[in-house]
């Protein structure tokens, strides 16, 4: 009896002395293609710490370029080993001799380890409720055992369409581990716009725990290294691997129309490279000086943000930064493997958020990008469109937190 109290008392200790150090917050993000989730958690990342000086962050991250972006102070990131998708649809590792499932077990330890050492006072999952393939269970069922850390579930505003994503969580059980792993579900977007989770069935209870954030606004690094003497057209594929469609495109219209205004910049992104890069640089050479292109830059923010106008993909973080800067916009979205952007893409447009060129409605002629990149500098801007809360994410989010870790009797430092 005295044994077990004296290793109680220990315990006390060993948890006030813990929690005079600060809050802690993880932050998971599989990463198994792009740059997406990434880019996501390190900007919630980043507010919490700002809003909280007391507050450190670690990001768990399956991304391969991790290691080319800046970081904030008191931010710091674990690459887990990477998986590569492959044409069938199934998994490989990225660069280690093993099979998937023993590059999953390995991820699925390096996880736990790195939870139980941290001991989180908050863990936010970044869209996978049981990651890649299962491997934050464990983690999960850790935590809410052994733990008083609040597990919190974020999710984009659109995730797929609605008979695929139910196909989709089924096969990885994930409704279940929303309903009993978790102690809220974000929302990045408002429910006005879109619900991401309106074609599934879950348990009503989820619903008082599920909050609408609004989208995440981003800001602009404090130096711009690519600052332009004219106006410019930005150009983004996103992270790049499957951006190619939308390059050919603009480069088509520029060698089509020798006129044509203003000139571009295209951002190919990290994932777009080899033989399809090389070849477009020796096209964008060619224009002389119309188009410039650059392979990729972690501050994507600043190169928005000068831009007289925007052409993407419509992935969730370049769709915040256009809102968030207020840029007119035209957006090519992808189609496969999912209807993420498409979706996204259509109801912008439909709510006059931004324009939409989708080949299959509109054609793929020179003239319908030439028309698209001659008009935008004059299209009516995402703010001409009233949507309260739009961009109150990560306000939300920091207060959020802050109610979450009162929770636990631990107070924002002043």
């Amino acid at each position: 009896m005295q044994e077990a109290r004296r290793n109680m008392a220990s315990d006390t200790t060993k948890n006030i002395d813990r929690r005079s150090l600060g809050a802690r917050v993880l932050l998971y993000s599989h990463d198994t293609f792009g740059l997406g989730h990434l880019r996501r958690s390190r900007t919630i990342a980043a507010a919490l710490t700002d809003a909280n000086p007391a507050l450190s962050a670690l990001i768990l991250t399956g991304s391969p370029v991790a290691g080319r972006f800046t970081f904030p102070e008191r931010v710091d990131h674990i690459r887990l080993p990477g998986v590569v998708k492959q044409a069938d649809g199934s998994y490989v590792s990225e660069s280690l001799g093993l099979d998937i499932d023993e590059t999953t077990n390995l991820r699925s330890s390096l996880i736990s380890a790195a939870a139980r050492n941290l001991d989180p006072d908050i863990l936010i999952v970044d869209k996978e409720p049981t990651g890649f393939r299962g491997e934050l269970m464990p983690t999960l069922k850790w935590l809410r055992q052994n733990t008083g850390a609040k597990l919190v579930l974020g999710l984009r505003d659109v995730l797929d369409e609605d008979a695929a994503l139910v196909k989709e969580w089924d096969r990885k059980e994930a409704v279940s581990a929303m309903a009993t792993c978790y102690d809220d579900i974000w929302v990045y977007g408002l429910k006005s716009i879109y619900n991401p989770l309106q074609g599934l069935d879950y348990p009503p209870s989820i619903n008082t725990r599920m909050h609408w954030t609004g989208y995440l606004r981003r800001d602009t690094w404090a130096d711009d290294p690519f600052a332009a003497e004219e106006p410019y057209v930005l150009v983004t594929p996103g992270g790049g691997g499957d951006g190619e469609a939308l390059v050919e495109h603009v480069l088509g219209a520029y060698e089509a129309d020798p006129g044509l205004k203003p000139m571009a910049r295209i951002i190919y992104g990290p994932f777009l490279a080899g033989n399809a890069r090389n070849a477009f640089e020796r096209r964008v050479e060619a224009l002389g000086g119309r188009v410039e292109s650059f392979g990729f830059d972690s501050r994507m923010e600043s190169l928005i943000a000068g831009a007289a106008g925007v052409i993407a993909m419509g992935g969730y973080n370049t769709f915040c930064e256009i809102l968030s800067f207020d840029k007119p916009a035209v957006i090519m979205p992808r189609k496969k493997p999912r209807l993420e952007q498409y979706i996204r893409a259509a109801r912008a447009e439909e709510l006059h958020l931004t324009r939409m060129l989708d080949p299959d409605r509109d054609g793929t002629s020179a003239d319908v990008m030439i028309d698209a990149i001659r008009t935008l500098p004059n299209q009516k801007p995402p703010s001409t469109g009233q949507y309260p809360g739009l961009l109150r994410g990560l306000d939300f989010i920091v207060e959020r937190v802050h109610a979450l870790l009162a929770d636990r009797g631990i107070q924002a430092a002043e």
